[in-house]
């Protein structure tokens, strides 16, 4: 049989279709458009994902017999706000995972109702991504549209109604909302009531690697499928990611470098960061995970070199990074160029590169920015070390991992192994895996797992290299303290 993975990321989702003995039979890709209307603010049309979907999984069916696919599940970007009327329709863009304009709605939930009380209800604090500051946010920006929701839902989520029918979430992806109880995995009475909604206007939650049900007959027309499809509730990106890497299990760890970049530390035990500088969350696998999550990491190298270079060559421009200039370049970069998460919870920092001088060069800033993301995954592994947990090898994961110096440059700055799955669609394939066990052909996700997850190849710190990135690493700790105050004054707040 057949297993379809929907990746429903920022810029494109990413379709695959698997067996179920891991093989990729074939891949789609559909690009759609990201809108920026006001400086920090990130938000996209939920009907581009929609039509995304539905037009790219009858090419990715071609040349194949649609009547052998039995399942369908899809990981996708966490945190977006996606609001529905009674009629089904959306009622605005969808505010999306690396949106700022909720500077207020977080000052508000972290210092009026506080800290502690969001984390002994939510297990985690506010920030700016998530998705219940974009409902006060709404609620007293746009009145109107507030009072017309019927359904709160999240980017795949979406997806999956257009799929289904059926209103639902998984407990991964809603852990993401702060209005989730995750210890106990049900809506907090409390967090919805403090938002202005009810839980009839949430959707359903199931486990990840649950069925929510089967194709709707007009899709199934549609695509060209049957009607008994099972499609699963699916999983966040990273989650799912996680699952295609096989990152299940206690202490399992995987890096994510995709537009946003990630620290997942799978649990088999509910457990809370006690100053929330990582997200406590609900895992795919039916158990917990920790996270770092910082705003702006593969994306950054897509900035300096589209955007700013004017060049698609990535490579091209790596070239010049010579193993002798790791660990001594003198260019640093902050990779804040949407405010940033973990672990400094800060709307108001912004990237910047530090040290530049008349002979810095091309490669010298392709090069700290590389390091510059590295490092910054680095704070979250920090934290994660201050709470006890040894990580000494980890997987690595999303379109930052094709490249073979970055991955040199990540284990050298994490001074760990690490290990590169053989397949690089993390999310896609969680998506399918996920999809395998709702309809039975694995009894649990760690079988999957421990199935198809399959390793390519492992990079090995060099301890003197490690020696200069952690001298480098102090120095970079330094930078961001120096200019807080002035990304403050910067977007209009006083220090």
């Amino acid at each position: 049989m057949l297993y379809i993975g929907i990746d429903l990321g920022t810029s494109a989702v990413k379709l695959l279709l698997m067996d179920g003995e891991g093989e990729i039979k074939n891949i789609v890709s559909k690009d759609y458009p990201l809108e920026f209307p006001r400086p920090g603010w990130s938000q996209q049309n939920p009907e581009d994902w929609k039509n995304a979907v539905l037009e790219g999984i009858p090419q990715l069916l071609q040349g194949f017999d649609p009547s052998q696919v039995a399942g369908i599940g899809a990981g996708g970007q966490m945190h977006g706000l996606v609001v529905l009327d009674r009629e089904n329709h959306v009622i605005r863009p969808a505010i999306l995972w690396n949106d700022g304009r909720t500077a207020k709605q977080v000052d508000y939930l972290n210092g009026v109702v506080g800290r502690e009380k969001l984390s002994k209800l939510t297990a985690n604090i506010a920030f700016a991504g998530f998705t219940a500051p974009k409902l006060l946010w709404m609620r007293e920006n746009e009145p109107d549209l507030f009072a017309r929701i019927a359904k709160i839902m999240l980017p795949k989520d979406y997806i999956n109604y257009i799929l289904t029918g059926v209103h639902c979430t998984d407990y991964s992806d809603a852990s993401g909302m702060l209005l989730l109880d995750v210890e106990h995995k049900r809506w907090s009475a409390e967090m919805l009531e403090l938002c202005g909604v009810t839980e009839a206007q949430m959707p359903r939650l199931f486990e990840s690697y649950e069925k929510v049900g089967a194709l709707l007959p007009e899709i199934a027309g549609r695509l060209g499928l049957p009607e008994h499809v099972v499609v699963c509730a699916g999983a966040g990106d990273n989650a799912a990611a996680a699952v295609g890497t096989g990152t299940v299990g206690e202490g399992a760890c995987n890096i994510s470098l995709g537009t946003s970049g990630t620290v997942f530390i799978s649990s088999e035990k509910f457990g809370v960061d006690p100053h929330n500088a990582l997200h406590a969350f609900a895992h795919a696998d039916g158990h917990y995970h920790l996270m770092g999550c910082m705003l702006s990491a593969a994306s950054c190298n897509k900035w300096l070199m589209e955007d700013i270079f004017q060049t698609c060559d990535y490579a091209g421009e790596q070239a010049g990074i010579t193993p002798g200039k790791l660990g001594n370049n003198r260019v640093y970069f902050l990779p804040y160029l949407m405010g940033e998460r973990s672990p400094i919870n800060d709307t108001n920092a912004r990237g910047a590169f530090v040290g530049m001088t008349m002979d810095t060069s091309r490669s010298d800033l392709t090069q700290a920015v590389l390091e510059g993301v590295a490092f910054a995954i680095r704070d979250s592994f920090e934290v994660a070390k201050s709470l006890g947990i040894r990580i000494d090898r980890s997987k690595i994961c999303g379109g930052g991992a094709k490249s073979p110096l970055w991955k040199t440059i990540m284990a050298n700055v994490l001074n760990i192994c690490l290990d590169v799955p053989e397949s690089e669609q993390g999310p896609g394939m969680g998506g399918a895996m996920l999809a395998m066990v709702a309809c039975g052909l694995y009894p649990t996700v760690a079988d999957a797992c421990a199935k198809l997850a399959r390793t390519a190849e492992t990079v090995v710190p060099d301890p003197a290299l490690s020696a200069r990135y952690e001298a480098r690493y102090r120095q970079f700790k330094s930078v961001y303290p120096a200019l807080k105050d002035v990304f403050s004054t910067m977007n209009g707040v006083l220090p």
